[in-house]
């Protein structure tokens, strides 16, 4: 009897235990989102190198013109890129400018002038009103019905004044709103074609023999050119059609000098000129006459003719046509 009550109060006690025991808590987790990828930041694309402007340092001997010719350049914006005054005063060891500088205003733009409309018409002076302060006001006219009495009242007032009655106004009416007129829109301008800029990288070059004779010396590094045979007065002729950039005796064994840019690619030159027919910043055109055959600065009667290439000499017997 005892062990089954042992038993009993055993069995009770593992009951009550397993009772009082709660299972652990079960709780889903879902995995963690992976972190953003965080990317790293593009090194910004390194600026290009500034080209740097080429120069040039002025020797014993050198001119601007001569510079210029050498760069294939207009001696003139040459001087305004160097701030140069005097075109034939430059030293030695002096460095110019081959290009204009960051910012410059182009050198052979010139500022436009106003210039002021003529009146269409004669002018008309605007002038205060003399004694506006003795302005008569003329009295203002009003329609009365029909009466006896107000025709007697009309009538002493006409006798007092003098005057012939004033004919009546007419009855205001309703206000007339005039309709609005509305003004057609003023067609928008045309625009203006671009004019065509004589210096162009284009390399067609329609060129002609500058005169008619026979080709004395051919080109070499030293000459630069060729030298044609003529008689003294004979016309020498634009290559092509371009700007006279330059036209004087400022560079020494060259005698009268005429240099047409054709582009910004190309120069001719025609040296030793009797006369000089054409002036700086002129247009000419292909087979125009600019110059007179001559010996200046040489020792007989030719024309030495160059043709350059941003500069650099190039043979005119490979560009001109079969004479």
């Amino acid at each position: 009897m005892g062990l089954q009550r042992a038993a009993a109060v055993l069995v009770v006690i593992l009951a009550a235990g397993c009772a009082t025991k709660r299972p652990a808590p079960v709780v889903e987790r879902s995995p963690e989102p992976p972190a953003p990828r965080v990317e790293a930041a593009k090194p910004a694309p390194p600026k290009p190198a500034e080209r740097p402007i080429a120069t040039h340092s002025v020797k014993r001997g050198d001119t601007l013109v001569g510079i210029a010719l050498q760069y294939g350049l207009d001696y003139r914006e040459l001087a305004a890129w160097n701030g140069i005054a005097n075109p034939n005063v430059i030293s030695v060891g002096q460095v110019l400018l081959l290009a204009a500088p960051a910012g410059a205003p182009p050198a052979s733009v010139a500022t436009p002038v106003a210039t002021p409309l003529a009146p269409s018409g004669p002018v008309i002076e605007s002038r205060p009103i003399a004694n506006t302060d003795k302005v008569k006001v003329e009295p203002r006219g009003q329609r009365l019905p029909y009466s006896d009495r107000n025709l007697a009242q009309l009538s002493a007032g006409d006798g007092a004044a003098g005057t012939a009655p004033a004919p009546a106004a007419p009855a205001p009416g309703p206000a007339v709103t005039p309709p609005a007129v509305v003004a057609a829109p003023a067609p928008a301008p045309a625009p203006a074609a671009p004019e065509k800029a004589t210096g162009t990288a284009d390399e067609a070059i329609d060129w002609t023999w500058p005169v008619k004779g026979k080709v004395l010396s051919g080109f070499t590094e030293a000459s630069k050119g060729i030298d044609i045979g003529g008689r003294k007065g004979a016309p020498v002729l634009a290559a092509s059609g371009g700007r006279v950039v330059y036209a004087g005796t400022g560079l020494r064994g060259y005698g009268k000098l005429v240099i047409i840019k054709h582009n910004d690619t190309w120069l001719s030159a025609y040296a030793h000129n009797e006369n000089i027919l054409v002036k700086e910043q002129q247009e000419v055109k292909r087979g125009q006459k600019i110059a007179e055959m001559g010996s200046t600065d040489a020792d007989q009667v030719k024309l030495h003719f160059e043709i350059r290439r941003q500069g650099k000499p190039v043979d005119p017997a490979k560009l001109l046509p079969a004479p």
